[in-house]
């Protein structure tokens, strides 16, 4: 149950982030034989590719470590049998920064692997786009509108 309070409000603080790469493609994706003879990337291509993934490497390490200390500094203030209010908040708010950063720092490495491909490799990418989907932005789950509420007499 705690556990699932922890997600919930996890989730509840994460900016909705747009895709820049369609999803389903895992990491160095440009390496794979299938994805080489599909795009026709060039060997050029992929070194780039490489080192805009190599420049970033570490920064998304280090980030990716801050989001998980500020996670595992939640979890004890969400557990406590008096929980404050005001310092989960905080914390919250640090939780919700380390991710910003972390996916700002993604979304830009994405960025530099998108601006290596022609525009027809960029076509044959998004047509050939499988796996998940984007998961949904946290309003979603609560946009159906609510019931009309009934007329008392």
């Amino acid at each position: 149950m705690r556990r699932d309070l922890i997600v919930w409000l996890l989730i509840a603080a994460s900016p909705a982030v747009s895709q820049i790469l369609p999803a389903g493609l895992g990491s160095r994706w440009w390496r794979a034989p299938r994805m080489v003879e599909k795009l026709a990337l060039t060997p050029d291509q992929q070194e780039q590719m490489d080192n805009v993934f190599q420049q970033n490497r570490i920064k998304l390490i280090d980030l990716t470590a801050s989001l998980d200390k500020e996670e595992a500094a939640l979890e004890p203030l969400v557990s406590a049998d008096q929980p404050d209010a005001e310092k989960i908040r905080a914390q919250i708010s640090r939780v919700a920064s380390a991710r910003s950063e972390l996916e700002k720092a993604n979304a830009n490495m994405l960025l530099g692997l998108r601006l290596l491909l022609k525009p027809e490799q960029w076509r044959k990418l998004q047509g050939d786009a499988t796996g998940p989907r984007p998961r949904k932005i946290p309003g979603e789950y609560f946009s159906a509108p609510a019931p009309a509420p009934k007329k008392s007499r």
